[in-house]
């Protein structure tokens, strides 16, 4: 029995994978070039934001230059946790002496502003935590990254499952 032919048929379905993900990766970049944002899409993981936003929803997230205005809903990343926040511009504080900008933020179900999550001493946010403003949104999408995170077990099934549907097909 000849190898190379066997050896063929194992290494074309991992090359498969690789330009999958190769290309979800051109893809990812190419968005955020096009956004301006280090991160385009993110999905509510709270329900903070209800009624407007509910807990699995998509958001695409732009970020420009102009300037933030109160209203807005803007994702952002405090010092010292991994997670981004979804919550809106309540309040928009430019600094006189140096022309930069810091907003206050709060989410729409909750009772007081952001400043409890913000980094300790820290009362406004600056240019440089938000990640982008909301522009577009699909609900209910999220939730399957919400599931995956939760109930890791899920994840590794789906991983394997697929990863058997490449190796197993004939096309």
């Amino acid at each position: 029995m000849d190898l190379l032919p066997y050896s063929v048929l194992i290494l074309f379905p991992c090359i498969i994978e690789c330009m999958i993900v190769t290309s979800a990766l051109i893809i990812w970049k190419a968005l955020m070039c096009f956004t301006g944002s280090e991160s385009p899409v993110v999905v509510v993981l709270s329900g903070s934001m209800e009624p407007g936003f509910k807990r699995g929803d998509i958001l695409f997230l732009h970020m420009s230059n102009d300037p933030i205005r109160t209203g807005e809903i803007v994702v952002f990343n405090v010092d010292g946790r991994e997670i981004p926040i979804v919550h809106r511009v309540i309040k928009v504080h430019e600094r006189q002496e140096t022309g930069d900008v810091e907003v206050l933020t709060k989410g729409d179900n909750n009772y007081g502003d952001d400043r409890l999550l913000y980094a300790q001493g820290q009362l406004w946010l600056q240019r440089h935590h938000i990640m982008g403003r909301a522009v577009g949104f699909l609900p209910y999408v999220g939730w399957v990254t919400i599931i995956m995170t939760e109930k890791p077990i899920i994840k590794y099934i789906l991983i394997g499952a697929l990863g058997l549907l490449v190796i197993t097909s004939k096309d």
